[in-house]
């Protein structure tokens, strides 16, 4: 039977937030567990990790109050350390090996894909749990330490073109970050599916990292006769991308993965992404109490509305504390047993995690309609 938030509450779980500094390694209270946070706090991508840290602050808060993580016949506090890699790769072993450094348990990270392919050799040979709440490309759960909380870059692409399909879009553009493995494992799978549902792809216009001007590849779908633009890119791309397709009167509608989420913050003028649609396993005006619970306290703490990378992190909080549980320890081979064991009914979608780390949950399609986030 899955539990649902409440209920791992009443389980006793807790969590106690520390300072995001520890002293060096061997310091640590053998009461306390420590995870190890990885993601951008500065930089492009910023957004995407400062959401998740808050995310996951929220539950440590929610978890400490209700007095620990119940492992064996012990009570454990959580700890959390969240470092900036910046959302790269060379700034991501540097975290790793720090929070290492500081006897880390477990690892909440990376929060983006090309980051996480820095570590995942590094979290293999450490031999301990890793959990993606965002990061998608497929690589990232190669090996049976890595689990991840969000969809994979090829589910994306091919949700999306069944999405289109069903739209009636048979010739489809594309623009993509061809140095992003996010973006180029989204696009692929999308591709494919369109050729396998019988579509056509009319253009495939690429960008690098850092690409503002997107005139040049928006002037070449343009001249085709695409009847939708599909955008397997972070936020401030689409934000880009959006309105300059609006300069140029490119009035086409817009299909997007995860990484559109937090978008509208991002655009001067949200009517440029009106009917856009993007997936995401969370929407902040959804009526379940407990999404509900969790939007007013993030917005008294921060005074902003949650997106789905703060919920992930919320969950990412409450899968680990469920892994302890279940296992009876905080050993990390324990813990890796533990997760294919475990259902959790999260803000994300009641989930449960398969031996190649993916996990078991739905979907939601957001349409952006006069400045919101809503249901399609």
């Amino acid at each position: 039977m899955k539990k649902s938030i409440k209920k791992i509450l009443g389980l006793g779980l807790t969590v106690s937030l520390v300072a995001a500094s520890f002293a060096g390694c061997g310091s640590k209270d053998s009461s306390t567990f420590l995870i190890g946070g990885i993601g951008p706090l500065t930089g492009g991508a910023a957004s995407y990790g400062t959401s998740v840290k808050q995310g996951a602050v929220i539950a440590l808060t929610e978890i400490n109050d209700a007095g620990g993580v119940k492992v064996g016949d012990k009570k454990i506090k959580l700890e959390l350390n969240f470092m900036d890699d910046e959302a790269t790769a060379e700034k991501a072993v540097t975290s790793f090996n720090s929070l290492m450094d500081d006897g880390a348990d477990a690892i909440m990270g990376t929060v983006t894909s090309g980051a996480g392919m820095g570590i995942i050799e590094l979290t293999k040979d450490e031999g301990i749990l890793m959990l993606t709440p965002s990061g998608s490309a497929a690589g990232l759960t190669q090996y049976d330490n890595a689990f991840r909380l969000c969809f994979t870059d090829p589910l994306q692409g091919v949700t999306m073109a069944n999405f289109a399909k069903d739209q009636g879009y048979t010739k489809i553009a594309i623009i993509y970050n061809n140095a992003d493995e996010y973006s180029t494992g989204m696009m692929q799978a999308f591709t494919d599916q369109v050729a396998t549902n019988g579509g056509e792809i009319v253009a495939s216009e690429s960008f690098v990292t850092d690409d503002v001007d997107f005139n040049t590849q928006l002037t070449a779908i343009k001249a085709t006769d695409a009847q939708a633009i599909f955008v397997p890119a972070y936020y401030n791309d689409a934000a880009y991308i959006t309105t300059q397709a609006a300069d140029l009167g490119l009035n086409l509608p817009f299909l997007g993965g995860d990484g559109w989420d937090g978008v509208i913050a991002q655009t001067v003028d949200p009517t440029v992404l009106e009917g856009a649609i993007f997936l995401s396993p969370f929407l902040a005006t959804d009526t379940n109490a407990a999404i509900q619970s969790f939007v007013t306290k993030y917005n008294e703490e921060y005074s902003a509305t949650p997106d789905q990378f703060a919920a992930d992190g919320y969950d990412s909080i409450y899968v680990i504390a469920a892994a302890m549980e279940k296992a009876g320890s905080t050993k990390s081979e324990d813990l890796i047993a533990a997760m294919t064991q475990i259902n959790v009914s999260g803000l994300t979608g009641d989930m449960s995690f398969n031996a190649d780390g993916e996990p078991n949950k739905g979907a939601k399609f957001i349409e952006i309609k006069g400045g919101q986030y809503t249901a399609k």
